[in-house]
């Protein structure tokens, strides 16, 4: 039986706007008994987990990298970072943070990680500890700060503000035992009342599978399916700073684009594989067998419902769902005269794939090329090339930088809706490189030079949606 309360997670964009965040979706004008059965997992403020790590788009070293790297900078950053979260506090003061309590929990946790790690180095020169015995560990207890500083925040914020909210830290903080993630969370909530306690939960969980390992920047959603399905939710809420909508607002117009409102979790992990923001693959997976739906909300527009993402949603009217792709793809070709006729030729090759650890999104094949095409920032790929020239010698390997838009959509298995993609693709003078689409017709493949992506983009959305 479904609970009677919800798991919600909020991103750290809109945990820096937090008095907003509270105002809207945590107290707003709810009456005081509907204030609880809500759990909020919570990431790091904005910009919080670049400096603990490395910037996620630019690659800028962090704490974290820095030390990788043997490069005593990182005691510096980690000193900005101490400087940055308490700038931060400072920022919630006027708000009810108790900025004395809010300040000493950052030094602990700041101090602790800063001699952890000046132990691991000393352990390290003695020459019995390996980087890859420690390194690990260490981004995972790195990236935990960002996540405890905010939860800890907010529960100070909250409680001062009227509301009975407890600090469920996940971390693991000086615990020398490890627990499955499902045992954690157990553990974590075996006395925790939901229907008079309003639970602020840490995005990182420590646990024996290692979030960072398996997830790396994913984790906090993880740690919020996680919640759902162990706590057996009745829905989970994600709040973003934006609806899910049929394409980019930002590229498209805000007056262009409309909410999604309803979709499917195959929809969902089309979405996810062009790296766009709904829910992480992994983490739906779990509440999708356990059909626990998953509602997108603008954290800023409270009283919209949003986008429902559940497991057997099919538009009951043809049409798309989003225009997105990816201008970051590499189609790998392998031409190879000998390869018609002969059974395995894909198998092999893919065992190259498999082997560097390398996916593909999608896949051309005619009787002598293979086309994939693989995300530019793989890594392994110059190692990929040559193991495959070196065991197809008469094969001729090239690779060109394009860009996928896709069409995506619940319902789209209608005759002409691939034909006005093309149409509207051509009357734009966008030549199509390639085209993927499977029997299930959720998703519609065009692969453009990167130079015309966004015109694909452009084109596509004004036919598919602006024109319906």
């Amino acid at each position: 039986m479904p609970g009677k309360h919800t798991i919600e997670k909020i991103g750290g964009t809109s945990m820096s706007r937090f008095n907003e965040l509270m105002n809207n979706i945590i107290i707003g004008d709810r009456s005081p008994e509907e204030l609880y059965n809500r759990v909020f997992v919570v990431s790091a403020y904005g910009g919080i987990t670049n400096m603990l790590l490395e910037h996620k788009k630019t690659g800028a070293p962090g704490v974290y990298s820095s030390f990788a790297n043997f490069d005593n900078k990182w005691v510096d950053l980690l000193e900005d970072t101490r400087a940055k979260m308490i700038s931060i506090n400072e920022s919630f003061e006027s708000i009810g943070l108790d900025c004395k309590k809010a300040n000493t929990f950052v030094n602990e946790r700041i101090d602790g990680s800063k001699n952890c790690l000046n132990d691991l180095l000393r352990l390290r020169s003695y020459g019995h500890l390996v980087p890859k015995d420690f390194l690990p560990a260490s981004r995972e207890f790195l990236s935990a700060l960002g996540e405890a500083h905010s939860a800890f925040n907010s529960v100070l914020i909250l409680q001062a503000n009227g509301i009975n909210a407890r600090f469920v830290d996940l971390t693991g903080w000086r615990e020398t035992k490890t627990y499955p993630i499902n045992e954690v969370i157990r553990r974590a909530f075996e006395d925790i009342q939901l229907e008079n306690e309003l639970p602020i939960v840490t995005g990182y969980a420590k646990c024996t599978e290692g979030m960072m390992r398996h997830f790396d920047r994913g984790y906090s959603e993880i740690t919020f399916s996680k919640l759902a399905v162990v706590t057996k939710a009745k829905e989970g809420i994600i709040h973003k700073e934006y609806h899910l909508c049929t394409g980019d607002p930002v590229l498209f117009g805000a007056d262009k684009v409309k909410v999604i409102g309803n979709t499917n979790f195959d929809i969902a992990d089309q979405l996810a594989d062009m790296d766009m923001e709904a829910i992480h693959s992994h983490a739906s997976k779990e509440m999708e067998l356990e059909d626990i739906p998953i509602r997108i909300k603008n954290a800023f527009e409270p009283n919209h419902p949003g986008t429902l993402i559940s497991r057997g949603y099919i538009s009951p009217v043809p049409k798309v769902d989003m225009i997105c792709g990816r201008d970051d793809i590499l189609a790998m070709e392998v031409f190879d005269s000998q390869m018609v006729g002969e059974i395995g030729y894909d198998y092999k090759l893919l065992k190259f794939f498999a082997e560097n650890k390398i996916s593909y999104i999608t896949k051309n094949t005619n009787a002598n090329t293979i086309t994939h095409y693989i995300g530019e920032k793989s890594k392994n790929i110059d190692k990929l090339i040559n193991e495959i020239k070196q065991f197809f010698p008469k094969a001729h390997v090239t690779v060109y930088k394009v860009g996928i838009v896709c069409v995506i959509g619940s319902n789209m298995a209608i005759p002409g809706f691939l034909s006005r993609a093309a149409n509207a693709l051509a009357e734009s003078h966008i030549n199509i490189l390639a085209l993927d689409q499977c029997l299930r017709q959720v998703n519609m493949q065009f692969m453009v030079k990167r130079e015309k992506f966004e015109d694909a983009q452009l084109a596509l959305h004004k036919e598919l949606v602006e024109n319906l």
